[in-house]
């Protein structure tokens, strides 16, 4: 890299089939916005190259990455540390640069709950949450940070739920309970916010969750991690029974956000990420 004023600051994305990451042009965009000289390079890293790739950011100054399936785990062997929620999970999702150090974070569940709380204030609050995945499991540990008062699982695999509602009692103090995912859910009364974690209606607006849609009520807050499309049924569903609905792509725009702050120290604008983001995916 070349030295003084033409030397770009360079953070990137590693993983396996990168080509088509819409997410280059929404933080591009927020660099281009705000008139930072900084690139996002995406680059295709195997896993067997991981390792190899990490010392190269660092070699090549790199102010940190993000990085997606199948390297979340495995990453971590190549990191100086881990953030708080990150440790919790056992994933990272985004490496930033403190000092001389690569400090492994992770955005998923932070940039759902930066969507959900534009708005309701999640503290004190009863969730059923749908999935015990990676996304869904990102999404409980946030929110059991973020004080709410009960998280009910419902999955169909029993092994996976339980496993994350020991994590939620046992290192949040978060009150939980799994419920295996058999037929129609009955969402119970009391509930303040009900969300999709799985993949279910990813790419398909006709898909819908095995959910009595008689057990949505008005008030309630029913959010979506699928992005496309950025309707998807049970947020049409949901709004029809006098529901607020928050979609899957906000949680990706803020994700984005939440990973420049980190690497940049700067909050960027929003609605041009979110902007960029849409046309990079045709939406």
């Amino acid at each position: 890299m070349s030295e003084g004023k033409f030397r770009h600051e360079l953070v990137g994305s590693m993983s396996q089939g990168a080509a088509g990451n819409p997410t280059v042009a929404m933080i591009e965009a927020a660099f281009a916005h705000h008139k930072l000289h900084w690139r996002y390079v995406n680059m295709e890293v195997t896993p067997e190259d991981l390792g190899a790739a990490v010392r190269g950011a660092r070699a090549m100054g790199f102010r940190g990455f993000n990085c997606s399936l199948p390297h979340k785990v495995t990453v971590i062997q190549h990191l100086d540390g881990l953030g708080e929620s990150a440790a919790l999970m056992g994933a990272v999702n985004c490496v930033v640069r403190r000092g001389e150090k690569f400090i492994g974070e992770n955005t998923d569940g932070k940039g759902f709950l930066k969507s959900l709380q534009e708005v309701i204030d999640t503290k004190g609050k009863s969730v059923v949450l749908f999935g015990a995945g990676g996304a869904a499991r990102a999404i409980a540990v946030e929110l059991g940070l973020a004080g709410v008062k009960r998280i009910t699982i419902v999955n169909r695999s029993a092994a996976r739920g339980t496993e994350l509602v020991t994590l939620l009692r046992e290192k949040l103090r978060v009150e939980s309970e799994l419920i295996v995912w058999q037929g129609n859910y009955a969402v119970p009364a009391g509930t303040d916010i009900v969300i999709n974690g799985t993949s279910i209606g990813l790419y398909d607006a006709n898909a819908r969750l095995a959910l009595d849609l008689n057990t949505l009520k008005p008030g309630m807050v029913v959010a979506d991690v699928v992005f496309s499309p950025v309707r998807t049924a049970l947020l049409d569903d949901a709004a029809k029974r006098g529901c607020r609905a928050v979609d899957g792509l906000g949680m990706l725009v803020n994700q984005g956000v939440v990973g420049v702050q980190y690497w940049t120290g700067i909050d960027p604008d929003t609605s041009v990420m979110r902007k960029a983001l849409e046309a990079a995916l045709g939406v």
